[in-house]
């Protein structure tokens, strides 16, 4: 890869990456890290990736960073019990669909949480996610299947007004 291609992986991809992670770590500073490592990483690679192949090999640095910054800093949150019936109050009932998607995805592990961002939000295969956390394909298929199927069940116990 020349360095005119990393510049054109830059513009692509920095700021998928970033959303990616930024939806895991929840913090701007810790996301800009992971990001800025990952690109650093593939700098120092760049003679050994092709320019096809500089996106899986991206998220997987970056995904691979992140893990490694929930162990270090063990931060690593588990996923809370999910009410039966939850309530909701009148200010709960105004909130937009995003708003309760991203507490849903509060609620899912890490890892289902991961396999759901780069599948519904990135639109990755089941083989690239499969390679970008080294996970099988089958894997991934369970993942994204209790995953979804998780955030079914909060949405459809949650009493909203649009």
């Amino acid at each position: 890869m020349t360095a005119k291609e990393y510049n054109k992986c830059v513009d692509l991809y920095a700021d998928r990456v970033y959303r990616f992670i930024v939806k895991h770590v929840r913090n701007d500073a810790d996301a800009n890290d992971i990001v800025q490592n990952a690109f650093l990483i593939l700098w120092k690679n760049v003679d050994k990736i092709s320019p096809e192949k500089a996106r899986a090999y991206l998220f997987s640095v970056a995904y691979n960073n992140m893990i490694d910054q929930f162990r270090k800093l063990k931060r690593m949150s588990f996923v809370e019990e999910v009410p039966d019936n939850p309530t909701m109050n009148k200010a709960m009932q105004q909130t937009d669909l995003k708003e309760l998607l991203e507490k849903g995805l509060e609620r899912l592990s890490e890892i289902q949480k991961s396999v759901i961002l780069l599948r519904d939000y990135e639109g990755y295969s089941y083989d690239e996610i499969a390679n970008v956390t080294e996970l099988t394909t089958s894997q991934v298929k369970v993942y994204i299947f209790r995953a979804r199927k998780k955030l079914k069940q909060y949405l459809g116990s949650i009493d909203y007004v649009i």
